[in-house]
């Protein structure tokens, strides 16, 4: 069986007017169907931002990358610039962790796509994939000599760096958390209050769980509300 693409779609309107009236937003949307025309694409939500392009304060675009992490889909913009012209906005847009594609340049995502991205945040992050892309070169020269990569070669991370690891995942689970907390509270205003039924409700939701998988448990929904708990969500 095909699995579909998941994607939450973001327009933006500069004025009140374009966003009541469509003008501009259903090229936006059509932008957008065309770009996912394969059939193979789910659009799940859609968030639409009446804001001034200058502006970092974007509450639906909040939203749009929330529901992004949620469901682990794309984000889908119709261009470029109806995201933002501002450098420092596209560096906390990578910050967020969400794949983004805009319908006006290739269809590239993964670390390719988030490389593109940089490239639009700052110059000076082409270096980094010069750098990716020598040492990929010097490990196939290497390999190509008959050297033997891989393995274990008597090196550990730095204490330092493997608390640093665990702070980012520690991280990265708080704001899984934090994006699953206002559908848990949704499900339990529907008197879904127990792990079990809560686990079954996002398995039937199609909410995938912190490893991608399709299906929750009750242990998995009580390590998320012990979390949020801890962050007094």
């Amino acid at each position: 069986m095909t699995v579909k693409r998941r994607f939450v779609a973001y327009y933006r309107v500069s004025t009140r007017k374009q966003g009541q009236s469509g003008l501009g937003l259903d090229a936006q949307r059509a932008a957008v169907a065309n770009h996912l025309g394969d059939g193979l694409a789910n659009v799940l939500a859609e968030f639409t931002e009446v804001e001034s392009g200058r502006r970092n304060d974007r509450p639906a675009l909040d939203e749009a990358l929330t529901a992004a992490r949620l469901h682990r889909a794309t984000l889908v913009v119709a261009k470029v610039d109806r995201l933002t012209r501002s450098v420092g906005f596209l560096e906390r847009l990578l910050e967020a962790g969400v794949d983004v594609r805009f319908a006006d340049l290739p269809a590239i995502e993964g670390p390719t796509g988030r490389f593109m991205l940089q490239q639009m945040a700052a110059v000076a992050e082409l270096e980094a994939g010069l750098i990716s892309a020598r040492t990929k070169a010097a490990l196939a020269a290497a390999k190509a000599r008959g050297q033997r990569l891989g393995g274990y070669r008597g090196g550990s991370l730095s204490t330092n760096a493997q608390a640093r690891g665990r702070d980012e995942q520690s991280r990265l689970a708080d704001r899984r958390a934090a994006d699953l907390a206002p559908l848990l509270m949704k499900l339990r205003a529907r008197g879904i209050t127990s792990p079990t039924e809560i686990a079954r409700a996002l398995t039937a939701q199609g909410i995938p769980t912190a490893r991608g998988g399709a299906t929750w448990s009750a242990p998995q929904v009580t390590l998320i509300e012990a979390r949020l708990a801890r962050l007094q969500i």
